[in-house]
């Protein structure tokens, strides 16, 4: 009596098929999740919280770039309207390449270059806005938050003729449109010298 082939092949899958059964009743992990339901609720939890916190890290929005000061930032020079780098703990306005002002005063005041390029080129930047000091700054206080960074200065754009306070509705309109996301949705970055 031969078997046929057929038969042997079902008779190989079925004991297959038993041994895997056998095995996967007999695994521990199986027995601890009949024996304990709310280990599996307690770690289908903590993957949601930990799935959820890898999204919300991944997917929040980038805040807009803090502007700090380095070793070497950017001035423009009011009367020949180039830039030029000095250190960065100086105020604005200081003294520039080509001399002072018609009225004396010191011609350099804080450039804010920006682009929206990673590695940008010259063609590739744009001067922001330009601030410097109030000269009619009282000796207040300076604010606490995001305010204390306006405070007692002065700001505009290039072609603009008149001064405005950093931190007034004129002023925060400057920053708005100087920071204006590109069509990707990117906001520009300052470009230190160098």
């Amino acid at each position: 009596m031969s078997l046929g082939s057929g038969s042997f092949f079902s008779y190989e899958l079925r004991d297959k098929l038993d041994r895997l059964r056998d095995w996967w009743r007999n695994l521990t992990i199986r027995r601890k999740i009949n024996e304990n339901p709310m280990l599996v609720v307690a770690v289908a939890l903590v993957s949601l919280l930990v799935l959820a916190a890898v999204a919300i890290v991944y997917f929040w929005p980038a805040g807009p770039k803090r502007i700090e000061p380095g070793d070497q930032v950017w001035f423009y020079d009011l009367n020949t309207a180039k830039l030029f780098s000095a250190a960065g703990s100086v105020v604005a306005p200081i003294e520039s390449p080509s001399g002072p002002l018609p009225g004396g005063k010191p011609a350099g005041v804080r450039a804010y270059v920006l682009s929206y390029a990673a590695e940008p080129t010259e063609a590739d930047c744009f001067i922001g806005f330009l601030q410097t000091s109030d000269p009619n700054a009282g000796s207040t206080h300076p604010p606490y938050g995001a305010s204390k960074w306006g405070h007692n200065k002065l700001i505009k754009r290039v072609e603009d003729e008149k001064w405005v306070p950093a931190d007034s509705a004129e002023g925060r309109a400057i920053l708005e449109a100087a920071f204006v996301p590109n069509e990707h949705g990117e906001r520009p970055r300052y470009v230190q010298p160098g």
